[in-house]
């Protein structure tokens, strides 16, 4: 545990060589789901590192609402207690804090992987809510409990909190994208929570954007098919850039401004 704003929050500590990638997990989850699908995958090639949002996992919750804007402020301590820029694949909620931060605070950062991530709520498709009752919700309960110092009877206050936050936020525009200078890779399934139409307008909002739709997919992508997500993630990382391809379109349109950058 290390204190994050004043917070007792559990951080896993990025070891070995490479560059350094944090891994941003999504809502009512945690650290474990994103480092099972990339510790051995990726970890070769970079250090990995990760911490548990306020209400998630093995960091206690606070009163108080859920808000994007405090995740990113807790995100950004994080990444100044690692001291140094690093790439951030972030899934879903994660995803939403990542794209703050490349908005606020692009000297902390290198690279950014948004996965099933939207930039506004009305981006999310209609889908059944979440229950808070019943056995999918007492299944849930028990996977959360197992882990958080909080127990199981806090679980039915983080799900609320979190319903809550889905429906009313982000709340940011296609202006807002355009603020991000760093290189965006933005990864959706074919059948994703957050709607085609919502992800190709991300993609096309950014100065610096590439867009991996995944056939045969879901918002669980990365859970479906880790091994191919993994290859173009770690393409994207190592690539060099700005992208050079044979017809340009969108690109000639509105090409990055600034030097070639090399390998990261």
């Amino acid at each position: 545990m290390v204190s994050l704003n004043g917070h007792p929050t559990w951080v896993r500590r990025p070891k070995g060589h490479g560059p350094l990638v944090t891994l941003l997990h999504g809502g009512m989850s945690d650290s474990s789901s994103m480092l099972r699908r990339f510790e051995k995958r990726l970890s070769k090639d970079f250090r990995l590192a990760a911490f548990d949002r306020r209400g998630h996992g093995r960091t206690p919750d606070r009163p108080g609402a859920f808000h994007y804007n405090e995740m990113a402020e807790e995100t950004i301590a994080f990444l100044e207690y690692l001291d140094e820029p690093s790439h951030l694949i972030g899934h879903s909620d994660g995803g939403v804090v990542a794209l703050l931060i490349a908005m606020r605070r692009p000297d902390l950062i290198r690279r950014v992987v948004l996965v099933g991530a939207n930039y506004h709520h009305d981006g999310l498709v209609e889908t059944p809510e979440f229950p808070l009752e019943g056995p999918e919700f007492e299944r849930w309960a028990r996977e959360y409990g197992e882990i958080s110092p909080d127990g199981v009877g806090h679980a039915r206050e983080v799900v609320s909190k979190a319903l809550t936050l889905f429906a009313s936020e982000p709340t940011l525009t296609t202006s807002d994208l355009a603020k991000v200078s760093a290189p965006v890779l933005v990864m959706s399934g074919d059948d994703d929570v957050v709607s085609l139409a919502h992800t190709c307008a991300m993609y096309e909002g950014l100065v610096d954007g590439q867009l991996a739709v995944l056939p045969g997919s879901s918002h669980a992508v990365l859970k479906e098919h880790p091994g191919w997500s993994c290859r173009i993630i770690r393409h994207f990382l190592r690539a060099k850039l700005p992208v050079a391809t044979l017809m340009p379109i969108r690109r000639a349109a509105n090409p990055v401004k600034g030097a070639e950058r090399s390998n990261l």
